[in-house]
C-alpha cells in the first residue's frame, strides 16, 4: 500500500484514541475498586454492601472486557484499512464486472455481514459469560441466534435499497449529491422513528397493553395533566433476555408509545413508576428529542459535505489501503474511520445528554413526587448493578446520564 501523510495522521489518531480510552478505563477501574468496601453515605440506608460490591465487580468486569474489545476492534480496523482488507474485498466483487452501484451495494453489505460475524464471539461472551456470571442473562441460545438472523434479514430488506439509493445519488446527482443524500437520510431517520414501535420492535419482543387498571389510571391521569397523548401503554417482555429494567417513550408524531419493561413493573411501586414516567415525559416536554435530532442533522450534513470533498481526493483512498477509488469505497472508508477523528464529540454529546437528564428530573419534580423518583432510581441502580462510585473524569467523558451520587444530590436539592 501507499503510505502518505494521511496514513501517518490516521495511525497517530488511532494511537491517541487507544491511549485516552485506556487511561480513562484504568482510572475508572481503580476508582471503583478503591471505594468497593464502603457504600457511599447517601446510599448507606438503601443499598446493602453486598449489592454495592456486586455493582463494583460487574462494572470492573465490563471495563476489563471493554479494554480487550478496544484492542481487538483496533486490530480489525487496521486490518480492514491499511492492512488491505477493504481493497481485497473490493477486488473480489469487481471481478464480476457489475455496475459500480451494484458492486458498491455488494461490497458494503458483505462488509457489514463480515463485521457482524467477527463480533459474534464478543457478543456471546458478554451475554452468556459476563451477564450470566452476575445473574442478569435470561437469553437462550435460540433467542440469540434468532435475533441475529432477524437483524441480518432487516439489514438486507431495509439497508440494501437505502444503500442503492445513496450510491445512485452520489453517482448521478452532481456536485451537490451530499445535500440530496442528507435530505434522504433525514427523511429515512424520521420514517424509522415513526415505524419502529409498530413494525420493527414487535419482531423481537412481545408488547402487551398494560393490564394493571390502577397503574393505568395513574399514568393516564399524569398524561392528561400534561397534555400528552400516546397510542398506548405497553409492557415489553424484556425479562426474556435480561433482568435489567427500563422504561421509555418510542415513536414519532402521533405514533408515540409508552413502554415499560416487565422487570421494571415487578420492581417498582405504582407511584415510583409514575415518577419515572414523569421524567421520561420531561424529555418530550423539554423538546430534547427534537433538539437531539436537530443537532445530529447538523453533524450529519457536515459529515456528508466532508465526504463529498473526500471522494475526489486520491490520498484519502491510498492512505487507507484502497488502490482503486470509487464512491462506495469513499463511503465505506468514511463510515469506518470517522469515529477515530470525531471521538472528541463524544464528551460533548455526553454533556448535552446529562443536561437533558437534569432538565427531565426537574420536570419530574414539578409534576410528580421527587422522593418517589429518588427511591425508584435507587432501586434501579441496585437491580441493574450500576456503580455508585464512577471515576468523575471517566463519567464526564463517557456517561450519558449523571452519576448516581450527583443525580440523587441534584434531586434532593430541589
Amino acid at each position: 500500500m501507499e503510505i502518505n501523510n494521511f496514513t501517518l495522521l490516521f495511525i497517530v489518531a488511532v494511537v491517541i484514541n487507544i491511549g485516552i480510552h485506556l487511561w480513562l478505563s484504568r482510572r475508572h477501574i481503580q476508582h471503583i475498586l478503591a471505594h468497593r468496601d464502603q457504600v457511599p453515605k447517601a446510599f448507606s440506608d438503601s443499598i446493602p454492601l453486598e449489592a454495592h460490591q456486586k455493582a463494583a465487580d460487574y462494572t470492573v468486569a465490563g471495563q476489563r472486557f471493554g479494554i480487550f474489545e478496544l484492542f481487538l476492534g483496533t486490530t480489525f480496523l487496521l486490518i480492514w484499512t491499511i492492512g488491505g482488507g477493504f481493497d481485497l474485498l473490493d477486488r473480489f466483487w469487481r471481478q464480476f464486472e457489475w455496475s459500480s452501484i451494484t458492486t458498491g451495494v455488494a461490497v458494503l453489505l458483505s462488509t457489514f455481514v463480515i463485521m457482524g460475524i467477527l463480533d459474534i464471539p464478543s457478543s456471546l461472551y458478554r451475554t452468556f459469560v459476563l451477564e450470566e456470571r452476575f445473574g442478569f442473562n435470561r437469553t437462550t441460545m435460540k433467542t440469540f441466534v434468532t435475533d441475529m438472523i432477524k437483524q441480518t434479514l432487516l439489514m438486507f430488506a431495509i439497508g440494501a435499497p437505502m444503500i442503492w439509493l445513496v450510491l445512485w445519488l452520489m453517482e448521478n446527482a452532481g456536485d451537490l449529491w451530499w445535500l440530496y443524500v442528507w435530505l434522504v437520510w433525514m427523511g429515512f431517520s424520521l420514517l424509522m422513528m415513526w415505524a419502529y414501535p409498530t413494525f420493527i420492535a414487535p419482531l423481537f419482543n412481545k408488547f402487551e397493553p398494560l393490564t394493571d387498571d390502577e397503574l393505568r389510571s395513574r399514568i393516564e391521569a399524569l398524561l392528561k395533566r400534561n397534555g400528552f397523548s400516546s397510542q398506548g401503554i405497553f409492557v415489553v417482555d424484556g425479562s426474556t433476555r435480561s433482568s435489567h429494567g427500563n422504561a421509555y417513550f418510542t415513536g414519532f408524531g402521533a405514533n408515540k408509545r409508552i413502554v415499560f419493561y416487565d422487570t421494571l413493573i415487578d420492581d417498582l411501586e405504582g407511584d415510583e413508576i409514575e415518577a419515572v414516567l414523569a421524567h421520561e415525559l420531561g424529555h418530550f416536554k423539554r423538546k430534547h428529542i427534537i433538539k437531539q435530532v436537530g443537532f445530529m442533522s447538523v453533524i450529519s450534513m457536515a459529515g456528508l459535505a466532508l465526504l463529498g470533498w473526500l471522494t475526489k481526493q486520491d490520498w484519502f483512498y491510498h492512505g487507507l489501503g484502497v488502490s482503486q477509488p470509487s464512491i462506495y469505497m469513499a463511503m465505506l472508508l468514511f463510515l469506518t474511520v470517522s469515529p477515530v477523528f470525531s471521538f472528541f464529540l463524544g464528551p460533548l454529546m455526553a454533556k448535552l445528554s446529562r443536561k437533558f437528564e437534569f432538565e427531565a428530573d426537574q420536570y419530574a419534580f414539578e409534576h410528580a413526587d421527587s422522593n418517589k423518583l429518588i427511591s425508584a432510581l435507587v432501586k434501579l441502580y441496585k437491580e441493574n448493578a450500576n456503580t455508585l462510585t464512577p471515576d468523575p473524569l471517566y463519567s464526564a467523558f463517557h456517561d450519558s446520564h449523571p452519576s448516581a451520587p450527583v443525580r440523587i444530590a441534584h434531586l434532593q436539592s430541589m
